[in-house]
């Protein structure tokens, strides 16, 4: 017989797009802007990165 603690986890989602923020302390908005900041600089790096990947490869094809 399985137990309850075999069952996988879901993890919370810290913020969800569109959700009621009425509930929210001052103290856990802050925090969530902090936490999309971050997630916003990650994006950015992540598409930069990959803009950089693709000029190189259109680079290398021009040569050709």
């Amino acid at each position: 017989m399985a137990s309850f603690d075999d069952e996988p986890v879901k993890k919370a989602r810290p913020h969800e797009i569109g959700q009621d923020l009425a509930l929210l302390s001052a103290d856990e908005l802050s925090e969530r802007i902090g936490m999309l900041r971050d997630e916003i600089a990650r994006l950015e790096a992540e598409l930069k990165a990959k803009g950089a990947t693709k000029s190189a490869a259109e680079a290398l094809f021009r040569r050709g």
